[in-house]
């Protein structure tokens, strides 16, 4: 009788039918290796949430199975939910320095009693995680030193591509490795895990250089002070703000708490290169003409508290905005800031400032693949599945038919939901159930403490405030000794509606007379009994529904 094979395993736990919280568990036999662990930003509905983050109860109920956590490179949906993660995984952690540099900063602020097992590979290296044997290949994205892996299992070679576009004149000069690429592609490639963000995007993504020449131009020709707001991670888009500033003999100062500790790791481990001199500390503003001043700031995606946004809103401590300063918005807005960032720019026109924030005006490319890239690295590869990632499920679903656009066959592309499992048995792939996925949110100090009934207690008080009802009742008898008080909160200005919560109250009297008629053992039913009665009068006199917390003291 033959004996069963292992089976491969690839499960995403995040980062498939949304943008961020990236994860994938690939797992074989006794082995699971998991790539990325990111964290994703709250939408809207999520009030007072800080991050989301990666539902991780599968890895948690198979940790002493896990090997090992691959990271891509630095950006915040990649690395940001590390330091939570490793509170319940004890593993090591592989990836490039500069990610690991900036993973370490995290740590050091929400798990500093962590002592991470961090260790570096580059682009070439080869390191054996249990049955695995992984190769690391460099690829070009918007944050230097990023790397796509290939994946060789017994069952066959994985390529996951790490977030990539294919740019010939990478600003550190490291191109992408065509070659190991297309060389694993002669070998035969089982599965592709493709980065899916500009699958929308026809053609080719411009080179990050082309943002470098659109800033000579506005330096060479700005009359007074530059601002220029971009991402904190995009080490690329600083250096050339650098070289901009020293090649017209500009001083440069460095605005924004996560930008500061950006700048300073990447000087520590020499991915910035800046001219002596050049780089001055914001407290020293003032005393260089305005003319002779950059200022690299956050807020390109007109975050409420971050610097640009304080600057624009005449909030910061420091920086003022002047007319005749030139501010330079170096990003796209994430889909659903785009009311935070039409809000930014028209403060800033309001100061007085000169705003360059335009799709067309050259100040911003994006890091990830168009088109024409996608077809390319698939082309390369030639792989005999395919898997999109990295994007909402439109995105996935526009990928797959891509693939199947250059060769793919049209069973071989799957569109996957985070959870879901891909099964390789004797070589062939099928869908086969499904694992715990979703999201956990992370509120100050407080990791998945915060759930759905919290969120609906939070938009119910955002959306009607709450109303609190204070009375004290005799247990043995019944007998009300004092109130009903009310107090509201974000509801209605209590002296304008003087007469509505007399009459509330007296509707709170006419309940507790109905189900205070001696001694009283059911308190739940009284609150209940209060708090219908209120809502079904409040509703009928305001077509609001607040918060009604009845509060009843027994004496």
């Amino acid at each position: 009788m033959k004996k069963n094979r292992p089976v491969l395993r690839v499960i995403p736990l995040g980062g498939v039918g949304e943008i961020g919280k990236n994860m994938m568990a690939i797992e074989y036999g006794p082995d699971i290796i998991v790539v990325d662990a990111g964290l994703a930003f709250p939408d809207d509905e999520m009030l007072g949430i800080d991050y989301v983050i990666p539902d991780i109860s599968y890895l948690s109920e198979n940790r002493e199975r896990v090997r090992a956590i691959l990271i891509t490179h630095g950006h915040e949906d990649h690395i940001g939910a590390l330091a939570y993660i490793l509170r319940e995984l004890d593993v090591p952690v592989y990836g490039p320095k500069l990610a690991l540099g900036l993973a370490r900063g995290r740590f050091e602020e929400v798990s500093p009693h962590l002592k991470p097992d961090l260790r570096v590979v580059k682009n070439g290296d080869r390191i054996q995680v249990g049955v695995f044997d992984i190769e690391f290949l460099r690829v070009s994205h918007s944050i230097p030193d990023v790397l796509a892996l290939a994946i060789q299992t017994p069952l066959g070679t994985l390529v996951h591509t790490a977030d990539f576009k294919f740019d010939q004149t990478p600003i550190d000069g490291a191109v992408t490795d065509f070659h190991r690429f297309a060389d694993y592609g002669d070998r035969g490639v089982l599965l592709l895990i493709s980065d899916s963000t500009n699958v929308e995007r026809p053609g080719y993504t411009m080179s990050e250089r082309v943002v470098g020449q659109k800033f000579d131009e506005t330096f060479r020709a700005a009359p007074g002070r530059i601002i220029v707001a971009t991402f904190a991670s995009n080490v690329h888009r600083i250096q050339q703000i650098i070289d901009s500033a020293a090649r017209y003999d500009r001083k440069v100062c460095v605005a924004g708490r996560s930008m500061v500790n950006v700048v300073q790791i990447a000087l520590e481990l020499g991915y910035l290169t800046v001219p002596e001199g050049v780089l001055v500390d914001l407290d020293e503003l003032d005393e260089h003409p305005p003319e002779k001043m950059v200022i690299v700031t956050t807020g390109s995606q007109g975050e409420p508290m971050s610097a640009l946004t304080r600057m624009a809103m005449a909030e910061h401590p420091r920086v003022e905005i002047r007319p005749g300063d030139t501010v330079i918005i170096s990003a796209n807005p994430i889909p659903g800031n785009e009311k935070l960032v039409a809000r930014t720019i028209n403060y800033l026109f309001k100061q007085g400032a000169q705003v360059i924030h335009e799709a067309f005006s050259g100040v911003h490319v994006s890091g990830h693949a168009s088109q024409e890239e996608l077809k390319l690295m698939i082309n390369l590869t030639r792989p005999k599945y395919f898997l999109p990632v990295h994007g909402e499920y439109r995105h996935l679903v526009k990928h797959a038919q891509l693939a199947r656009f250059v060769g793919v066959p049209e069973g071989n592309a799957f569109v996957l939901e985070n959870g879901d499992v891909l099964e390789f048995r004797n070589g062939e792939a099928r869908r086969a159930g499904k694992v715990t996925a979703g999201q956990v949110l992370v509120d100050g100090l407080g990791v998945g403490d915060v759930g759905n009934i919290v969120l609906r207690d939070r938009r119910l008080l955002s959306q009607d405030g709450i109303l609190i009802v204070v009375v004290t009742i005799n247990s043995q008898t019944g007998e009300v000794v004092a109130g009903p008080d009310i107090v509201t909160r974000g509801f209605v200005y209590m002296r304008e509606a003087e007469k509505l919560l007399e009459e509330a109250k007296e509707r709170v009297r006419e309940s507790l007379s109905r189900n205070c008629t001696g001694a009283v053992n059911e308190w739940a039913g009284i609150k209940a009994s209060v708090r219908e009665a209120l809502s079904q009068f409040l509703y009928e006199r305001t077509k609001r529904r607040p918060m009604i917390l009845p509060i009843i003291m027994e004496v």
